[in-house]
């Protein structure tokens, strides 16, 4: 069996993976020796992505992924986009994190669904050290924020993004729902393909 690193300490998304891409052995930050923290300056969800593939690439070999994602509210200047796991730091609590950024879109007088238009984007880098190979597969998907949490399941800002031609919040999805539709498994689907066509599995 082949193995994928992937550039994240994020259980959540290690699981998540690994249920996407049952065929291979995730092996994640958690598996190295070294405490790796990589910082996600880069500009768009792309640039962070390979640059995080690209520092752990210099620490392993054979095919390295790493992600980056995010939920983006363009009323919101696409706000909080790539700083969607940081802006509300030193908070960490996601119910929390929810509860502030329903908090600020009534700040901005964001009240009716077109207003609280937003979409989730999950970006891929590949990055095969041994044939000199770099890939980036990105997967978004459409939807709108809720006035207020709805659902247990998921994680980050699941309990408030209902995506389009749904009734249901990402959190009011069972995981296997989740998973047909979400941004990450369009982009995952992507790098799927890819492994697949290329014989990786």
């Amino acid at each position: 069996m082949n193995v994928i690193w992937f550039a994240s300490q994020n259980e959540s998304k290690i699981k998540e993976l690994k249920e996407l891409i049952p065929e291979m052995e995730i092996k994640s930050l958690s598996d190295l020796k070294s405490n790796l923290d990589i910082p996600e300056n880069e500009p768009t969800f792309e640039q962070n992505a390979l640059f995080k593939a690209k520092v752990l690439s210099e620490l392993v070999k054979g095919i390295i992924i790493a992600d980056d994602s995010g939920l983006s509210i363009p009323e919101l200047n696409n706000f909080p986009g790539i700083y969607s796991a940081r802006w509300a730091n030193p908070e960490k609590d996601w119910n929390n994190i929810n509860n502030m950024l329903l908090e600020k879109l009534l700040q901005n007088g964001l009240l009716n669904d077109q207003q609280r238009r937003a979409f989730f984007t999950s970006s891929i880098a590949f990055i095969d050290n041994n044939k000199n190979i770099e890939k980036i597969f990105t997967g978004v998907i459409n939807g709108v924020i809720v006035s207020k949490q709805i659902g247990e399941n998921g994680f980050a800002y699941d309990k408030i993004f209902k995506p389009d031609d749904c009734n249901k919040t990402f959190a009011e999805m069972s995981k296997e729902e989740k998973n047909l539709i979400s941004h990450r498994n369009i982009s995952i689907g992507k790098l799927r393909k890819y492994l697949k066509d290329n014989n990786y599995f």
